[in-house]
């Protein structure tokens, strides 16, 4: 059995540089395998990873942003992303334009907008 250890590579990019990006792993077959946000230091850091299953390695997208900054919705990439950028959108507040399949905040029907940031 042969075990790899594949080195996992973390990239911080800018808003405007995601959808180009996402379309170039798109293309080389990576495969979108969680989408997800943090909360620190008032910061959203809303990061994607992607995985290349010939070598099993990672890159991970990640955006640090204000709360008011826009982000585009990659489901025209990914469709399956919707469920991910809806929960982000709901849980963290985060600003996703375009996405798909928007529940418009009503994905988890909480009552507490933006229940994953502190106040």
């Amino acid at each position: 059995m042969v075990i790899k250890n594949p080195e996992h590579v973390i990239r911080e990019i800018t808003p405007d540089r995601l959808l180009g990006e996402v379309m170039a792993f798109k293309n080389a077959k990576l495969r979108l395998s969680q989408a997800c946000c943090a909360y620190s230091e008032e910061k959203l850091h809303v990061s994607y990873s992607f995985a290349n299953d010939d070598t099993n390695e990672y890159t991970i997208l990640r955006l640090v942003i204000d709360k008011d900054t826009e982000v585009c919705s990659i489901t025209e990439f990914y469709p399956y992303a919707f469920l991910y950028e809806n929960e982000m959108k709901e849980l963290f507040g985060v600003n996703i334009q375009m996405i798909n399949l928007d529940y418009e905040n009503k994905l988890y029907r909480i009552n507490e907008e933006a229940p994953f940031i502190k106040k």
